[in-house]
């Protein structure tokens, strides 16, 4: 297989990784981690393992029961394929500020032999997140 039909494989596996996101089905974004991946977010503790990973996604879809995350690029570095997307939603969920959000953030992946996300380094602006949960987007 060239380096264009295993770019356009792993394009089409973010693609439908952002969708999962989307979804409200934590148990679709934990498919695509190996069965004891591991998915961190701003070099917090790991979630190892698709029921943990489920948890996590679970939180943010409780969260913003409208979230949408789209792919914005997927660049492959020596470091691992770097994941930017989007997330925009409205922070609706129990205890929720009421207020929309969207904030850019990316993942380093590394990819296990199964062909799924074996780790996954999510890195977003915390602070900006914050702000924006009690502000919303330009202070709407």
């Amino acid at each position: 297989m060239g380096h264009d039909d295993e770019h356009d494989k792993l394009h089409d596996f973010a693609t439908r990784y952002a969708n999962a996101w989307c979804g409200q089905r934590p148990e679709d974004v934990a498919a695509f981690f190996s069965e004891n991946g591991s998915l961190s977010v701003n070099d917090g503790e790991p979630a190892i393992g698709r029921s943990a990973i489920a948890r996590v996604a679970l939180g943010f879809m409780t969260a913003f029961p409208d979230m949408v995350v789209s792919m914005d690029e997927l660049v492959t570095e020596a470091r691992g394929t770097v994941f930017h997307w989007t997330l925009a939603g409205t922070n609706t969920g129990p205890d929720g500020s009421g207020k929309r959000v969207r904030l850019s953030g990316f993942e380093v992946w590394q990819l296990g032999a199964d062909g799924l996300i074996s780790e996954s380094r999510g890195h977003f602006d915390a602070a900006e997140y914050e702000r924006q949960l009690a502000e919303g987007i330009d202070g709407d």
